[in-house]
C-alpha cells in the first residue's frame, strides 16, 4: 500500500500535529519510568531500545539493529557489547555466514523486560483511573491502530534510508 502525500491534506496534517506531540510525550514517560520501578538497574534509553528490538526479533544482526533503530553502527556495536557484558544479550555465530553474529536475549533479559512491562502496566493503571470510562475505552480501541502506525513509521524510515 503506497501512502499518499499528506502535505495536501489539511485534516491529516492537523490530526498528525495533535497526535505526534502526545505520542512523543507518552514515549518519553515510558523511557524514563519502569526500570527503577521494577527494581532493576537503570539502563540508558538506547540500551532499552536495542534490548526491546532483540526481544522482538531474536536472531537479528547488529547491522539490522543499527539500521532499524537509526543508530550509527559503532554505537549499536558498543550498546550490544554492554548488554552482552551485563548478561542481557548473547551472541551466536550465524550458521549460514560464519562471519556474521546473531543476537538473542538471555532469560534474564526476558524476565527483566517482563518486570519493566509489569511496572509500566501499574504506572498506566494508576493514571488510567484519572481518565473517564470513555477515554479509557478510546485508548484501548486505539492500541491496534497505534501498533500499525509504529510499523508504518518504521517502514517509511527504513525505506527512506535505503533510497526506495
Amino acid at each position: 500500500m503506497k501512502a499518499t502525500d499528506p502535505a495536501g491534506d489539511a485534516t491529516l496534517l492537523r490530526d498528525a500535529r495533535q497526535l505526534a506531540p502526545a505520542l512523543y510525550a507518552l514515549g518519553r514517560v515510558l523511557r524514563l519510568q519502569g526500570v527503577e520501578e521494577a527494581g532493576l538497574t537503570p539502563l540508558p534509553p538506547s540500551d532499552l531500545e536495542v534490548l526491546r528490538h532483540v526481544l522482538d526479533s531474536p536472531g537479528v544482526g547488529v547491522g539490522t539493529v543499527a539500521q532499524e533503530l537509526g543508530l550509527h553502527a559503532s554505537n549499536a556495536s558498543a550498546t550490544v557489547r554492554g548488554l552482552v557484558a551485563q548478561g542481557l544479550l548473547r551472541r551466536e555465530q550465524d550458521p549460514r555466514d560464519r562471519r556474521a553474529v546473531r543476537l538473542h536475549p538471555t532469560p534474564g533479559a526476558v524476565q527483566g523486560m517482563a518486570m519493566i512491562e509489569d511496572a509500566w502496566a501499574e504506572i498506566f493503571a494508576g493514571s488510567l483511573t484519572l481518565l473517564t470510562s470513555d477515554e479509557r475505552t478510546a485508548l484501548n480501541a486505539a492500541a491496534p491502530a497505534l501498533r500499525s502506525l509504529a510499523k508504518a513509521l518504521r517502514e517509511r524510515r527504513n525505506a527512506s534510508r535505503s533510497g526506495t
